[in-house]
């Protein structure tokens, strides 16, 4: 017993690192499985809820990338009036 006690004093060091390696790996062991949970639950509404509501929800995305791309096709327009106005009498 005292060679324990003698041999942990003289790695205390090493026994606190291994220590705070296995509390490392310990959380990381955690967070995946927290991780994975959550993926099987959004798996599982998405299967719950079936293609319809995926196939509408997608719908309403592509319907807001439409509104924006042509606000985007707007300014840029609108941008490139104002540079050739800004640009009219610069000498070329």
């Amino acid at each position: 017993m005292t060679e324990l006690r003698s041999w942990f004093r003289e790695n205390q060091t090493l026994v606190m690192f291994l220590g705070a390696q296995a509390i490392a790996i310990a959380t990381a062991a955690a967070a995946i499985l927290a991780y994975s949970v959550k993926l099987e639950t959004r798996v599982s509404i998405m299967e719950t809820r079936g293609a319809a509501y995926t196939s509408e929800r997608l719908g309403k995305i592509d319907e807001r990338l439409t509104v924006l791309e042509g606000s985007l096709k707007k300014t840029a327009a609108q941008v490139d009036r104002v540079v050739d106005i800004m640009t009219r009498g610069l000498p070329k």
